[in-house]
């Protein structure tokens, strides 16, 4: 995988910053990170013209930059160098894709904010326009990682998904596990057992996580589970069960592809980037 030496933190002067702001800490200090860079964009142009008069003699960039300093000097506890930036922009996602390749960010950590749309930066179109890793955060997680899941379809576009789950494993001897979730096709449902289709199609899936497992010689210890989907969709019922057993990370991929099933990425990466989740989601690029 791509070293990570430089991290991208979005703030936006809510609740959620202190998570990030803690959690970026952790992962500075786990990955041996260089710099974090935490950026915070005004959207001056919302209040301007309403406060056009109260505003004129007023350094807002200044005023929050002073704020935000001494939030990250409290927070942010690595020994990694770090610096505030703040910007003007109509369009939060265009300034961090500014920034990311500026300042060549293999990793920006976006506060889950679904809850809240509109309020946070998480978006389809933010998901798109990076070409680094995301990692997206929600408002109560804990900066730990000791049980890691990684999502894969056995292609060689998920091959990546492992090397970032190897590295943390090395950093922090985090518990990995493969994660494969399978729907059984509907249209041959009508025609075939239930019970014989899904033990045919478990088996035909064991058979090519073996194979997948030794094309990656993966650096570690890795375990797998292949999960059947029923009713739920692939993003819910991953989550659902994520969320069940205690895990801390889940790690997919940007794309993959559809055959069964599965975390094909793309439609399911962006679900789950769109989801309130309460488990850290790491999208690798």
């Amino acid at each position: 995988m791509t070293e990570i030496k430089n991290i991208l933190v979005a703030l936006d002067l809510s609740d959620i910053d202190n998570t990030l702001i803690e959690y970026a800490s952790f992962i500075a200090d786990s990955l041996r990170v260089e710099k974090v860079y935490f950026v915070h964009n005004i959207k001056k142009y919302e209040i301007s013209k309403l406060f056009d008069e109260q505003l004129k003699d007023v350094n807002l960039d200044e005023i929050i930059g002073d704020e935000l300093n001494e939030k990250v000097e409290e927070k942010f506890t690595s020994s990694a160098a770090w610096e505030v930036l703040i910007s003007e922009d109509p369009y939060s996602e265009s300034l961090i894709n500014y920034i990311v390749n500026k300042y060549v960010i293999q990793l920006a950590l976006i506060g889950n904010k679904n809850k809240a749309r509109g309020s946070g930066v998480v978006s389809g179109k933010l998901l798109r326009l990076l070409k680094c890793d995301i990692l997206s955060i929600p408002k109560d997680a804990t900066p730990i990682i000791s049980n890691i899941w990684a999502g894969t379809d056995f292609s060689n576009v998920s091959k990546k998904v492992f090397k970032v789950a190897e590295n943390l494993q090395k950093r922090s001897d985090a518990h990995v596990k493969a994660i494969h979730i399978y729907k059984v096709p509907a249209q041959f449902s009508p025609y075939i057992p239930k019970e014989h289709l899904n033990t045919k199609i478990e088996n035909h899936l064991k058979d090519k996580y073996e194979k997948f497992v030794k094309k990656i010689a993966f650096e570690g210890t890795l375990t797998s589970e292949i999960i059947l989907g029923r009713d739920l969709g692939i993003a819910e019922k991953l989550i659902s069960q994520a969320e069940t057993s205690g895990v801390d990370l889940i790690i997919v991929g940007d794309k993959g592809r559809n055959t069964f099933s599965s975390l094909l990425i793309g439609s399911v990466t962006e679900e789950l980037f769109n989801q309130d989740m309460e488990v850290p989601l790491w999208i690798v690029k």
